[in-house]
C-alpha cells in the first residue's frame, strides 16, 4: 500500500484546512486508516483513525474540531480540520493498517499561527 498525503500548510487560528489521503495497492485489504501528527519535539499521536466501516476515533484534543472521513471508492482519505489552535502545528501523517502491518504516508506540514 503506498499513501500520498497532501493539503496542509501556513494557517491562522481559527480557520480551517483539510487534508487529504490517496491510497494505491492492495487498498482493499486496509482495516484501519488514520492520521497521526508529530510536532516538533513530540512523539508522533494518533490524531483520529477510521475503519473499513465507518467506525471513528478522535484523540480528545480535537474532538468537535476534527472529522475523519474515508471515501472508499475514491480510496481516499481526509481530514477536516476546523478552528484550527497553535497547538495543531505539527507533521500530519496518513497510516493504513492491515491485520498487524502499519503502512505510512510521507508528512504534510501545518502550521497554526496565533
Amino acid at each position: 500500500v503506498q499513501l500520498q498525503a497532501c493539503g496542509g500548510g501556513l494557517m491562522q487560528a481559527g480557520e480551517s484546512l483539510r487534508l487529504s489521503c490517496a491510497a494505491s495497492g492492495n487498498v482493499f485489504s486496509i482495516n484501519v486508516m488514520g492520521w497521526y501528527r508529530q510536532a516538533p519535539g513530540k512523539q508522533r499521536e494518533l490524531v483520529a483513525e477510521i475503519t473499513s466501516g465507518g467506525k471513528t476515533n478522535y484523540a480528545d484534543s480535537v474532538k468537535g474540531r476534527f472529522a475523519i472521513s474515508r471515501d472508499n471508492a475514491e480510496n481516499e482519505m481526509y481530514l477536516q480540520m476546523n478552528t484550527l489552535k497553535p497547538e495543531d502545528t505539527a507533521v500530519y501523517y496518513c497510516k493504513a493498517t492491515i491485520k498487524i502491518f502499519a503502512y505510512w504516508g510521507q508528512g504534510t506540514l501545518v502550521t497554526v499561527s496565533s
